[in-house]
């Protein structure tokens, strides 16, 4: 009986100091992936280990967790910028990634939950002073999970914004949710429990199911760096956007109506100064300066950063955008071809090739406007689809082609979704367009599809290749037998591979 006054030791290799330093020195430190497999493989044992004081394990899950956060870099950077990997090395990386990142924020909140249950335990009183960082790492962890869903389209599961909303309200009942902290070691600036909740709400808010994944990236750092402008009040403000109920655990809802009477999770959302800080960095980029004062993770151009900028901007408003035009249910199927090469085929005259029905999708449209339509993808569709690529479809039964863009992606299993495309036109026509230099037109031809609907008099949008727009470039094409002269205005969009310019015509002498 006496050996009950005496806590037992546990057997887990982890709790001996030493041999935890040789795991962490050991550690793939030329395989990115591999170390982080290993410690998500530490993170399992963990989740089963007895005998572990509540301040031991937060000691060996915090040196775990540093020792990993440069190879989670390098599998991210990995993820979104290699050109080369399959769809199996990428449908790894991302499990990878996200698995460790609900793996890390379960652990911290073990330890948090052991301390509140048994508060006079062993190791409690000294596991009080990690109790802040254990929250935020926690918070943080469930904001990368987020982060990760978006770069694949997914949905939030209910239970990811009730462990924010919970993480949130407990550091506020400790009063710590404003205690600015260091999150990794190394890492550049201070955030809070409240931050990373509201960079959670801002990045729903931004709609980044209509970027590209290194667009999402690129927003998310964006938000970081602003996020000391938004607002998240428990009242609402003339400029408030967004309502979220922490306690509740719900998504963040747009502010149609007010959500009710006064209740202890209630807060709202708004941009405050954090649109006109962005216009300013807005007009910078826009002038030829690529800011060095916002930490992007990596060095831009102005070309990729524009897009990113713009997105934001809107979305940022205080009234963001919202659907110009009613939707009507249906049920029809859609043929599908990608690119700007069938593209321009098609409108050319040309029947699809043979290579290309066997490669033509056949999707179900559920609703459609004056603008556009969403279909679901089924199988195999969504893993050929990039926000931004060029769509040729065709009702089914129809015979016009219509030109259009994947706008919006929802993932709805490993391969299917919903998709939003926005129809161009209805009425596009191939042509071929020659440089005009020196009162001469080039020889070599630019392929292009004009967008024959819709437009100012005068004004002609046309699709080309990418790198095919310039602005001080004429450009000329023969139309039923007359020469049309082009000059350029602006780019108004730029795709994988694609641009749309858009030209007013000038009378030719």
């Amino acid at each position: 009986m006496m050996f009950n006054f005496f806590a037992k030791r546990s057997d887990h290799p982890l709790a001996d100091s030493k041999e935890l330093k040789r795991i962490l020195a050991e550690l793939h430190v030329e395989k990115p992936a591999k170390a982080v497999d290993e410690v998500s493989s530490w993170f399992d044992s963990l989740q089963h280990a007895e005998g572990f004081r509540v301040d031991q394990y937060f000691e060996v899950l915090s040196a775990l967790d540093e020792a990993v956060q440069r190879h989670l870099l390098l599998v991210a950077r990995d993820y979104l910028l290699s050109a080369r990997l399959t769809k199996l090395e990428e449908e790894r990386l991302w499990t990878r990634s996200y698995r460790y990142w609900g793996q890390l924020a379960t652990l911290y909140a073990d330890c948090i939950e052991r301390a509140q249950l048994d508060p006079k335990g062993k190791g409690c009183d000294a596991f009080k002073a990690a109790l802040p960082l254990a929250l935020l790492r926690s918070q943080a962890a469930r904001c990368k999970q987020l982060k990760w869903l978006a770069f694949r389209y997914g949905l939030a599961a209910e239970d990811l914004w009730q462990s924010l909303g919970a993480n949130y309200l407990a550091a506020e009942a400790a009063a710590i949710a404003q205690k600015p902290l260091q999150l990794y070691p190394g890492r550049q600036g201070l955030c809070t429990v409240a931050q990373q909740y509201l960079h959670a709400i801002v990045s729903f808010a931004s709609s980044m199911d209509s970027l590209m994944p290194a667009q999402i990236e690129l927003a998310d750092r964006l938000i970081g760096h602003f996020l000391p402008h938004f607002a998240l009040l428990p009242d609402c403000r003339p400029d408030s956007v967004y309502w979220v109920d922490a306690l509740a655990g719900t998504a963040p809802m747009r502010l149609v109506r007010h959500p009710g009477m006064s209740r202890p999770g209630l807060r709202f959302f708004s941009a405050g100064t954090a649109l006109a800080a962005l216009e300013g960095l807005l007009h910078r980029v826009e002038h030829g300066e690529i800011p060095t004062d916002v930490n992007l993770g990596g060095e831009y151009a102005q070309r990729a950063l524009l897009p990113v900028l713009r997105h934001l901007r809107l979305y940022w408003a205080k009234h963001p955008p919202q659907r110009r035009h009613q939707r009507h249910s249906v049920k029809t199927r859609m043929l599908v071809l990608y690119g700007f090469d069938d593209s321009y085929s098609l409108f050319s005259g040309a029947v699809p090739r043979y290579e290309n029905e066997t490669a033509m999708d056949s999707w179900v449209v559920e609703n459609v406007s004056l603008g556009g339509f969403r279909a679901q993808t089924g199988d195999g569709g969504g893993a050929r689809i990039n926000i931004g690529t060029l769509l040729c479809v065709q009702p089914e039964g129809g015979e016009n082609w219509m030109l259009g863009i994947a706008r919006r992606f929802i993932r709805q299993g490993a391969d299917g979704g919903s998709l939003g495309v926005e129809v161009l036109s209805r009425k596009a026509r191939s042509i071929e367009l020659r440089p005009r230099r020196s009162g001469f037109s080039a020889a070599v031809a630019i392929p292009g599809i004009w967008l024959q609907d819709g437009g100012d008099a005068g004004i002609l949008r046309i699709v080309l290749p990418l790198a095919g727009f310039n602005v001080r470039e004429t450009l000329e094409f023969s139309d039923q037998g007359q020469r049309r002269m082009l000059v350029p205005m602006e780019l108004e969009e730029s795709g994988l591979e694609y641009e749309i310019g858009c030209f007013r015509e000038q009378a030719v002498a």
